[in-house]
Parts: structure tokens; C-alpha cells; sequence
């Protein structure tokens, strides 16, 4: 993921800050090491993202203090304490969730797919090193087995450390943890082997680009059972149109039964929103507006963990597109 990004803590004894003034924006040359172009953030102890996935803009959170810093063998990975969304992991400096609002991706990504077919048994995650979308997974009593993949260690392990309720998920007996690149997982994978395929991806840049073009989709219609179903983060409406109808076109010509684009509101998103596409193969059809497979919400509500934004009328709603991207994508996808 190539992105740039600033972070300066007020925590002194965690962060040894030497601040200089450069045309006017306070630098912190710790935290720039791999900015060339002198980017940062205007006010200190702020994190802002600053990406060429998302130029002109930023959104920032204040930080209290970083618990963790670290660079792993694919990324540099960054745990901060924030005022306002709790605790926050950052890849690339690019945040992947937050204590807050991480239910409204996780819960989506995985129940929009889950609800759409009776009683999935074998599911595949790639990516999702964090651990959340194997919780919202495990909450489907009809499954029996629950791989991972997963290309970094120290995703897996940071996020066991300083996101324990989001890590739960690798607690479950049926997950199988894999460390490895998903492309190549997939490829090994036996035809028709999964009810559904869950790809929690990072933005389509570097490594990650794999994740978004047709010879990874072909990879997963082969894995899935024929009325298989696989969800996969699809970028930003606001921010992505192009890469969006790239990867509905893709769709289409892979996958032979359902084509749709849905979408959620996380707020430490770029844009304020993430979107998903989901399909289905060839086979029994695959309604994904209407969820035939619907978890029993007073059921959940008594778990330890209760739903905190999935419900089966936002399911549908999620499904609803603006007049301009209906316009863009509507009637390419089915």
C-alpha cells in the first residue's frame, strides 16, 4: 500500500519528538522517515491519512499516546490510542479499524454473504489478519470449518494483543489459521470447495492489487461449490468509481449467477463509506437483497457479544445505490 502518512504523540515518553518548522507545517522528523514529499499533518498529536488513493484529502484522529510500533516483513504496523474511536490499527498508514465503528465493516462483510445462502458449512477469509471477520463467521452455527489466510504474522499478533474482542474469532475450534499469500492459497484450493470465499483486502495498491483483478476471481468461482457466494471489499463510492466499474466488469464475466454492489458507512474510512461486491456462481440462484438465512436477532442480542450493526432491513438497504453510481454501476451489476 503505498501511502504516507503522519503521526506525532503527545506521550513524550513513548516517542522522542524533534519538531522543525518547514514552510510553516511543524514536521516531526522521527515519524517522516519515508515522506519525500514533506507531507504532514498541520496539528500535533494528530494522525492524519494522506494517500495518493484518496488525494486533496485527509481524516484525522487525535492521539493520545502509541502503544505499538513495528515494521513486519510486508508493512509497517502502528497501534494508537485515540480520544474519541479507542484504539486504532494502522498498516501502511492506512487505518484498518477502530474500537468503534469496526462492527459496521466486519458484521457487514461477512453477514451480507452468510444470509444470502441456507446453511454455508465451508468458508475461506483472506485477509482479515484482525481476527473480526472469523467472529462474525463463528456466530453461523450451520458452519463447520473456517480457513484463513492470512500473508502477516504480526497482524495476527498485535491484533491478539491490543484487540482481544476482535481477535476472539481465532478462538473458535473451526478456524484453520494459514500464513501465506491468499492468491496462491486459492489456487491450491480444490474446485468447489467453500460455500463462500470473504476477502477483507487492503486498498488495490501494491501487493494487494492481485485482489482486484479477474485472474484472482477466477480463482475464487473455482473454489466455490456451484450457488457459492463470495464478498470482497470494493472501494469507495466517492472516491473510486473507476476502480469499482473495473472490478463489476471483472465480476460479470466470472461469475455467472448474481453480480451486486452494497455498501456501509464505517466513519474512520476514507469518505465515510466502504463498499463490497458480492457474487454468486452458476447454480442455485442467489437473491443477496433479500436474506433467506437471517440470524435470529433475540438469539444474538442474549450472546456475550450481540450484533452491534447487522439487522436484516439494513442488509436490504445496503443494496440501495445513489442515482449517480446506480447510473455508473447499476446496470452493469445483476
Amino acid at each position: 500500500m503505498a501511502t504516507e502518512s503522519f503521526v506525532e504523540s503527545s506521550d513524550l515518553s513513548l516517542k522522542r519528538q524533534r519538531d522543525e518548522e518547514k514552510n510553516g507545517v511543524s514536521v516531526s522528523m522521527d515519524t517522516l522517515e519515508n515522506d519525500n514529499n514533506g507531507l504532514s499533518s498541520v496539528i500535533p498529536g494528530w494522525f492524519s491519512e494522506i494517500s495518493p488513493m484518496w488525494p486533496g484529502e485527509a481524516h484525522s484522529l487525535k492521539v493520545e499516546r502509541i502503544l505499538f510500533q513495528g515494521k513486519s516483513d510486508y508493512q509497517n504496523v502502528m497501534v494508537f490510542q485515540s480520544s474519541t474511536y479507542g484504539k486504532v490499527l494502522v498498516l501502511d498508514g492506512v487505518i484498518q479499524l477502530t474500537e468503534r465503528d469496526e462492527c459496521a465493516y466486519q458484521e457487514m462483510i461477512t453477514h451480507l454473504p452468510l444470509c444470502s445462502i441456507p446453511n454455508p458449512k465451508k468458508v475461506l477469509v483472506i485477509g482479515g489478519g484482525d481476527g473480526g471477520v472469523l467472529r462474525e463467521v463463528a456466530r453461523h452455527s450451520s458452519v463447520e470449518k473456517i480457513d484463513i489466510c492470512e500473508i502477516d504474522n504480526m497482524v495476527v499478533d498485535v491484533s491478539k494483543q491490543f484487540f482481544p474482542d476482535v481477535a476472539v474469532g481465532f478462538d473458535d475450534p473451526r478456524v484453520n489459521l494459514h500464513i501465506g499469500d491468499g492468491v496462491a492459497f486459492l489456487k491450491e484450493a480444490s474446485e468447489g470447495t467453500y460455500d463462500a470465499v470473504i476477502v477483507d483486502s487492503s486498498d488495490p495498491i501494491g501487493p494487494a492489487q492481485e485482489l482486484f483483478e479477474k485472474p484472482f476471481f477466477e480463482a475464487i468461482a473455482k473454489a466455490l461449490r456451484p450457488g457459492g457466494v463470495v464478498c470482497t471489499q470494493a472501494e469507495s463510492i466517492w472516491l473510486h468509481m473507476d476502480i469499482i466499474e473495473n472490478i463489476v466488469e471483472n465480476c460479470r464475466q466470472t461469475f455467472k449467477g448474481s453480480v451486486n454492489y452494497a455498501w456501509t458507512t464505517v466513519p474512520t474510512y476514507p469518505s465515510g463509506m466502504i463498499g463490497f461486491m458480492l457474487c454468486s456462481t452458476d447454480g442455485s440462484p442467489v437473491d443477496f437483497k433479500h436474506p433467506i438465512n437471517p440470524i435470529d436477532e433475540k438469539e444474538f442480542q442474549k450472546a456475550v457479544r450481540p450484533l452491534k450493526f447487522y439487522n436484516s432491513e439494513i442488509h436490504t438497504a445496503a443494496f440501495c445505490l445513489p442515482s449517480f453510481a446506480k447510473r455508473k454501476i447499476g446496470s452493469k451489476a445483476t
